[in-house]
Parts: structure tokens; sequence; C-alpha cells
């Protein structure tokens, strides 16, 4: 097992440019497949997730290839529109490709998605706006088989959930006619993906602040697009500046970028300036407890940086509130964060953390992506050598934690489990 060992006791300092987006970047290479011929993807994050992305698309008959820091997709040789069991079980966004394959061929098969374990995250409602698209389904061994040329509608997203408007935006862009999508989530990604979109030909409007109609079957063309920064590395590293009272600059990320997140990070405390594109975090002064932190889709704050600031919280001066409203199954970290010394009391949704004046180091294991990167955070935070195993779970979303850190001047390094 690899694993990654944090020397902790010292405030953050250093700059570094913040990688690519991972929530941006698998929905956009699923969308690659639906014109046949070229896509040119820049700043696209060498992450495990966008590696098993690449051996989807390449199973299914796509030339992918890396120059430089540009990801090439030829989908001009895809033939196949089912998913293999082992691609679809390691990654959850694998069941993009559903949306995205009906409106090429009108066909798709694949097994219910996996990754990260926190929550039931079902796929009900992607099915279901997708059948109000024209889709008939019906399961087979634990497959999902979807049949039917998409076909232009209507429906409301009974809750903002971006996989399934994701989806739906795929299948649309090949329907015939018209369709608008209500109730859809709001994220920065959603944005990126139409974005990607209409640089490809797809006609995509927004229609209100949920809204969007797209009209179907415009004609897709080889396209060229930047991959937008990753706002949850970025949270991830301006909460990991908090977490040790330092002091430190992120790159290619501008304000806009980090709704939900700001006014928490300023109300614990931390001075923030924006220059252009960096952002200058600052909490050398010290940071306090948060009365209430409650996840919401966005512009609220994001689910996926609740572990990070519950690692936060718990060095910080008084009693913090987390209430978790996505996935009911994000309070995974916590008893490893008690290991460390953490005062963590969980009812319900809720989580109270009394903040101490240090945490021990330990051996934890990460057990989901953000999980881990909140261990790293605490281990960052104690004085002496904390082991985090369970690096493959880090690996997903962050191209290369370690040298990030060192950048910011932390003692860390990777290495595997030698059973001692």
């Amino acid at each position: 097992m690899c694993q990654i060992k944090v020397n902790g006791g010292r405030p953050l300092q250093g700059a570094l440019t913040v990688q690519g987006s991972k929530n941006a970047a698998l929905p956009i290479l699923a969308a690659s497949i639906l014109h046949e011929g070229v896509s040119v993807l820049h700043n696209c994050p060498r992450i495990s997730d966008v590696n098993t992305m690449i051996q989807i698309l390449e199973s299914l008959g796509c030339s992918v290839r890396w120059e430089r820091d540009a990801l090439i997709i030829d989908a001009s040789g895809v033939s196949r529109c089912q998913i293999e069991r082992e691609c679809a079980a390691k990654m959850r966004s694998s069941v993009l490709l559903l949306g995205a394959l009906l409106g090429r061929f009108g066909e798709c098969k694949i097994s219910y998605p996996g990754g990260c374990v926190i929550g039931k995250r079902p796929i009900d409602l992607h099915l279901r706006g997708l059948s109000a698209l024209g889709v008939a389904f019906r399961e087979e061994s634990g497959d999902v088989y979807g049949k039917g040329r998409p076909r232009g509608g209507y429906f409301c997203l009974p809750f903002c959930s971006v996989g399934a408007t994701e989806n739906l935006l795929l299948a649309a862009v090949c329907a015939k006619g018209v369709t608008v999508l209500q109730g859809c989530a709001r994220e920065p990604e959603i944005q990126a993906l139409c974005s990607f979109l209409s640089a490809m030909g797809a006609d995509i409007r927004r229609v209100s602040a949920d809204g969007i109609a797209v009209f179907g079957q415009a004609p897709l063309h080889d396209t060229e697009y930047t991959i937008p920064t990753d706002r949850i590395v970025a949270g991830t590293y301006a909460l990991a500046a908090a977490g040790t009272r330092g002091n430190v600059k992120l790159y290619g990320i501008s304000r806009t970028d980090l709704a939900g997140q700001l006014d928490l990070l300023e109300q614990m405390g931390v001075q923030l300036s924006f220059k252009k594109d960096c952002m200058e975090v600052d909490a050398r002064r010290g940071i306090c407890a948060l009365p209430l932190v409650r996840t919401c889709p966005y512009p609220g704050f994001p689910t996926d940086l609740q572990s990070q600031m519950m690692a936060v919280l718990c060095t910080a001066l008084g009693v913090s509130r987390i209430q978790e409203t996505v996935f009911e199954n994000r309070f995974g970290t916590v008893q490893e964060l008690i290991r460390m010394g953490a005062d963590i009391q969980v009812q319900g949704d809720c989580a109270w953390i009394t903040g101490t004046e240090m945490l021990q180091a330990a051996r934890v294991c990460a057990r989901d992506l953000r999980g881990g990167a909140a261990l790293l955070i605490a281990g960052l935070e104690a004085v002496g050598e904390t082991v985090v195993d369970g690096l493959s779970y880090i690996e997903r979303g962050y191209e290369d934690v370690c040298r990030d850190f060192r950048l910011l001047g932390a003692d860390v390094s990777k290495g595997k489990d030698n059973g001692g």
C-alpha cells in the first residue's frame, strides 16, 4: 500500500499554480465522443481519475495521447457503446458516458458506477431525465442498458444534481429538437461543460439561473479548449495554509471560483487578497472556530471541502459545528482525526468540533479522496511524523500532492508500506 509521510508542525509558506479541474475535465472527456473528430484539451490534470477515463475512451475506440500539457482525443474511431464493468467500477464519473453514448449511437450499456464510498449517490435521477428524452432502459444482471435516440423534451430536476445535469446536457446536444432543463446544477463545472460543448458547435443557451435550453443536432466540429483551475484543490491548499497558520500564494484562481469558501475563511480570521489570477492566504494571526459550516450546492460551501475544513477546525479556538447536507457518509474521516487527538462529536448530519491546541502525529488511513486530503492537512498541523495510508484515493484528484506541499515548504514524502 502506498502512503504519504508528513512531518508537521510548521506553517506553510510559498507559492504554486493550481492544477486543472478534475470535476470539469471528466465530463468534458465524456463529451469528446459526441463529435467524430478531434478535441484538444489544455490544462487537463494528470490524475488517476483522468487516466481511468482515458482507458474507457480507448476501450470504446478513441485514440488518446498527451502532448506536453495538452490531451488530444480523436473520437472518429469510436465503435463500441458498452462500458466494461472493471472500468465502470473504478469511478463514478463513468456514468457520464451514458448520455454521451446515447447521444452518438442511441444505445449504451454500463454497469453501476463505483468511486469513493461517501454516500448512496444513486443514478435513478440520470435515468429518469434520459427517459424523459425518449430513452428506454432495462436492467440486465447488474448492468443498465439504454436504447433510443434522445429527442428534445422538458425535464425539471427535483434537486440540482451535478452528474444528472451533465448527463442530460450530453444527451441533448445530439437530440432532435429543443431540450429545456430546469433545476440544473449551477456549479462552475457545469458552465465549463457548456463552454466546451459550445466551442464544439453545440447551441446551448441559459434561460434562467437554473434553466438551460439545448437546440439539438447543431453541427459539431474539432475544437481546442482549456480546462479551468480546480477550485477544490485551491480550497484544499487555502485550508492547509489556515490550519498551519501559514501564508501562501495560489496562482490561477479568482475570487468567483471560490464562492461559498471565502466568507468562511475570513470569518475564521484568515486574511485574503487577490491580484489578477493570484490569491494570497495569510493565517499567521491565528484562526477561530465557526458557529456553523453547512454544505450546500453551489454557490454554497462545497461538500468536497467539508473534510478538509473539519481538519482545520480541529485546532481552531472554540467550538465549531459542521452540517453535512449532501452526502450522508462524509463524516467517514472523523475516527481517523480522533486518533490524532481531535475532539469531535457526531450526531446525525452534524459534527461538533472543539478545537485543541495541537493534534498528535499518528498512522491513519484515507478511505476516500477528500478525506485523504483532510488527513494530510491534519498531519501538517500535528507535531511529529504522520503516516497517511491510502494514497491511491488522494491521487484520484490531486496531480502530485507531495510536490505541491513541498513547494509550500512542507516536509512530505511518498513511499510504500514496508510492513514495519
